[in-house]
């Protein structure tokens, strides 16, 4: 009798490590890494034409409504055709009359207004790459955004979406700095509405 009491327990030792370990290995639905898909990200300010002034100011080091201050004195030639020499140098001037107060120099303004300079025709762009990014999925639902190279370039927030999830919307939040194939990238993605951060400035 306690041989046979001794194996009762011992073979209800091992179903109940047998269950122990069941519930410990139960399966975990895994988390998966999904590419988003940016749309977007480069509309202007109706008050700038099509001039990506958020991205100028930020290369020069100005906040954009000082920008745009400076700008008004400037005189452009109509489109399609060539301004004289002179007016050129009357618009540089009047430029850098109100810019040169927050030490943008003559040869940074050129160096600036060289990069972004674009023909407004054909959807051209000045010069941008693309930002990569991914979603953690589990059980169908993004549960955060991880952006592996923020690209450049953006002059306001890409629309955010994830691929195959209905109603999956980002916010993506960009940062400007004076370096220019940095200026204008995405720094962060998270769930809701676009927001668009012109304090984040990325200094050499």
């Amino acid at each position: 009798m306690k041989r046979c009491g001794k194996h009762l327990i011992l073979t209800s030792l091992i179903l109940f490590a047998g269950r122990a370990l069941g519930a410990q290995t139960k399966p975990v639905s895994p988390i998966t890494r999904t590419p988003v898909v940016f749309s977007g990200g480069h509309e202007t300010d109706a008050r700038d034409r099509g001039r990506p002034v958020v991205l100028i100011a930020a290369a020069l080091g100005v906040p954009p409504e000082v920008f745009r201050e400076a700008f008004r004195h400037v005189r452009p030639a109509p489109a399609g055709t060539e301004p004289d020499p002179q007016q050129v140098r009357d618009n540089k001037d009047a430029l850098l009359l109100a810019l040169g107060r927050y030490g943008v120099t003559n040869e940074r303004l050129d160096t600036v207004s060289d990069y972004y300079r674009y023909v407004r025709r054909d959807n051209a762009l000045w010069p941008t790459k693309p930002a990569i990014a991914y979603a953690t999925v589990k059980r169908g639902v993004v549960t955060g955004y991880v952006v592996t190279d923020g690209g450049s370039g953006y002059s306001s927030p890409p629309t955010v979406t994830v691929p195959n999830i209905p109603g999956a919307l980002g916010k993506a939040r960009l940062a400007f700095g004076d370096v220019m194939e940095k200026n204008g990238v995405i720094s962060a993605i998270a769930p809701g509405t676009v927001v668009r951060d012109h304090h984040s400035i990325n200094r050499k």
